[in-house]
């Protein structure tokens, strides 16, 4: 029988933590899956100009900051991060947006690399570009000539391209041993028109063979903060290393690379639903034992300008994204999509969902799209209106879900008031807590601390 277990994973030294740690990252070691690494807004605790990741070396039971992220703003940690470890030899790629630039409102995008999980010094900066949103990396390595190749790509949304065809993915081919910028090349994946810029989400999703898939929103009309936007995903057979990457995959209709997914989806882009923000929803993940077999899951307002409640909508593709299902999977008043495969063909989905008054995080598991009842984890509940905004995004704009081999690993971030009855399914806390007042503790285990936002880590394990 599956085994589930969900952690708070602010280290005990931080149990006085009252900042909000929204938008988490996580990244498990494939070879060594009880080594991760998870990110979140988290500020360093010295107040130093690095940036801190969360550490653990023994499968999420305990938790250590470490700071080795360059460009850490005093209060703000870094800005967007995210985090892979490549599939061979432990080396960890992050991406982020630099908060000390962020400070100076500058998109600085940065893309990192640390020879691995037991490394203190300081992340080596490989690309630095300005003007690029919301970086997302996924890394994988290949055997070429005997030697393990790194492949590492960094999903992001282009604003310097100057042709409002932002939707960007940045390749590197060699990213482990090559010295700075690494071999990285980027390559827009947005082949059509759009009204100045695509969606902030870009996500990528690997499969062993070398087949990469990418997903965006392409934005097609647009008044102030009404879009209307399609769901494209594009396609390389090669690990995106050739000559024209990206250009597998031709929609059936315009025979424009790029298969329209859904069309003319509409999203008031910044509309605000439980103190979370809205309008950036968007995952992607293909079946490790067939590299035909991908789905891919976003977040809409249904009903266009009248629409009243924001949907999320989970689609599938078997041959390779050409033809795609109608909703598999549809939840009112949701975000936060994260979709996972594991070698059982087992789908996992993960979300959040305002209801009641309340965020509740939930994982679902199905291994035939939903025609029966899926495996169900409610992972936390909590009120959505504690504690109150403290600026944007609030939870954040994206979780992670991952798989290594049949297990499940995922992050999110919610309120950390310590109530039994906010995870159903049992916690462990690291930081001070009584959980019979529902009070967190300072460090001298007395002095009250006021609920906040935390990271959270959770296992399934099969």
């Amino acid at each position: 029988m599956p085994t589930l277990k969900v952690v708070n994973i602010t280290p005990v030294a931080l149990s006085g933590d009252r900042t909000q740690d929204g938008e988490p990252s996580l990244a498990v070691n494939p070879e060594r899956p009880t080594d991760m690494i998870a990110t979140a807004f988290t500020p360093d605790p010295m107040g130093g100009p690095l940036a801190p990741v969360y550490v653990s070396t023994n499968g999420g039971d305990t938790w250590v900051l470490r700071s080795i992220v360059p460009g850490g703003a005093q209060g703000l940690g870094t800005g967007d991060i995210s985090v892979s470890f490549a599939s061979m030899g432990g080396t960890l790629y992050a991406g982020i947006l630099n908060g000390q630039a962020a400070v100076e409102d500058i998109l600085r995008m940065q893309v990192l690399r640390s020879p691995g999980i037991s490394s203190t010094t300081p992340m080596q900066v490989l690309v630095s570009r300005d003007e690029e949103d919301q970086p997302w990396v996924v890394a994988g390595s290949v055997s070429v000539d005997g030697a393990a190749r790194d492949r590492v790509y960094v999903a992001h949304n282009d604003f310097g391209q100057g042709t409002g065809r932002t939707a960007t993915v940045d390749v590197s081919g060699n990213a482990r041993t090559s010295p700075p910028p690494a071999g990285f090349q980027r390559h827009a994946i947005e082949q059509r028109a759009t009204t100045g810029q695509d969606g902030p989400p870009v996500r990528v999703a690997l499969h062993p063979d070398g087949t990469v898939y990418a997903v965006f929103q392409s934005w097609q009309n647009r008044s102030g903060s009404n879009v209307f936007f399609d769901v494209v995903v594009t396609r390389d057979d090669n690990g995106a290393v050739g000559s024209s990457p990206f250009e597998g995959l031709e929609d059936a209709q315009d025979s424009t690379p790029g298969q329209r997914v859904a069309t003319q989806r509409f999203v008031k882009f910044g509309a605000t639903m439980g103190q979370e923000r809205l309008g950036g929803d968007l995952s992607i993940a293909v079946d490790p034992t067939d590299p035909g077999s991908v789905w891919v899951a976003w977040c809409d307002r249904v009903g266009g300008l009248t629409g009243t409640d924001y949907t999320l909508h989970v689609r599938h593709s078997t041959d390779h994204g050409q033809t795609w299902s109608t909703d598999l999977r549809t939840i009112t008043d949701a975000k936060n999509p994260a979709l996972a495969v594991n070698t059982d063909s087992l789908l996992g989905l993960a979300s959040q969902r305002f209801t009641q008054g309340q965020w509740v995080t939930v994982l679902e598991m199905t291994d035939d799209d939903w025609q029966t009842p899926p495996e169900r984890h409610e992972l936390h509940q909590a009120p959505a209106n504690v504690p109150a905004r403290r600026g944007l995004p609030y939870l954040g704009d994206y979780m992670r879900l991952l798989t290594v081999d049949r297990d499940f690993y995922g992050v999110f971030s919610g309120n950390n008031t310590p109530d039994p009855a906010n995870f159903p399914e049992g916690v462990t806390y690291q930081r001070h807590a009584d959980f019979v007042s529902h009070q967190l503790l300072d460090l001298d285990n007395v002095t009250r601390v006021p609920a906040s936002i935390d990271p959270f880590f959770y296992h399934r394990a099969a």
